[in-house]
């Protein structure tokens, strides 16, 4: 029976049970933890710095009261990260590939963000729905598209990182596929495929990291326009 190219994306199964558990906890497993030591390795220094790299980077913007967001912030930037990289791996599986889990992650999210600007700043937040200067009788078109807008953000939350994700991995397959049967026919053709391959791969790992960055980093925004 030929194997759809989408069968990457099928939640793993053993036994019946599925192990989509196991895809979220093993990731961890590769993050060294911190030392009590005062000099610690090469490797541990290198997460810390980026960590810190990126939170600083991260919460600029944001005033005194979004910094409680830094370490749910720096945990999902890293889960992110460790999930889209090891999804490049053979024989393994990319949860981030699954739009119930990024929806999963993105809606909690995006409602928190919303809820906090309801809470400490009910005007601010309900004024973002109608921008100052509004011809009265634009005033309920723009409401109701300003809604919508808000509405529609978590949606996009994971559909990008879905689609994304997903185009690239089917890519990779596309071309990994080609490679291997022009390897018999033309092997010059087959070795430039195989190049571009590389070359595509390195992309992915690109991408893999920048959309995780992107989907913390719209967070951010979010929660900039609520504290």
């Amino acid at each position: 029976m030929a194997m759809s190219f989408f069968d990457q994306f099928q939640s793993p199964v053993f036994m019946g049970m599925p192990l989509m558990i196991l895809a979220f906890t093993f990731p961890w497993i590769l993050f060294p933890t911190s030392s009590p030591r005062w000099l610690s390795n090469r490797l541990l220094a290198l997460q810390n710095w980026f960590i810190g790299r990126f939170t600083q980077q991260l919460l600029l913007p944001l005033n005194q009261g979004g910094h409680k967001w830094a370490v749910l912030f720096a945990s999902l930037m890293m889960f992110l990260i460790s999930l889209n990289m090891l999804g490049l791996l053979p024989y393994t599986f990319t949860p981030t590939t699954q739009l119930s889990l990024n929806m999963g992650l993105a809606v909690p999210l995006w409602l928190a963000t919303v809820i906090i600007g309801l809470r400490n700043q009910p005007t601010i937040a309900l004024g973002h729905l109608l921008p100052e200067g509004t011809p009265t009788p634009l005033i309920p078109v723009l409401i109701i598209i300003e809604t919508i807008s808000l509405f529609i953000r978590p949606l996009a939350l994971g559909v990008r990182l879905t689609a994304n994700l997903t185009a690239g991995h089917l890519l990779i397959q596309l071309i990994a596929t080609a490679a291997f049967v022009l390897m018999p026919l033309m092997p010059t053709v087959a070795l430039l495929t195989a190049v571009l391959l590389f070359l595509l791969t390195l992309l992915e790992i690109a991408v893999a990291m920048i959309q995780a960055y992107v989907f913390v980093l719209l967070l951010s925004l979010y929660l900039q326009e609520n504290v």
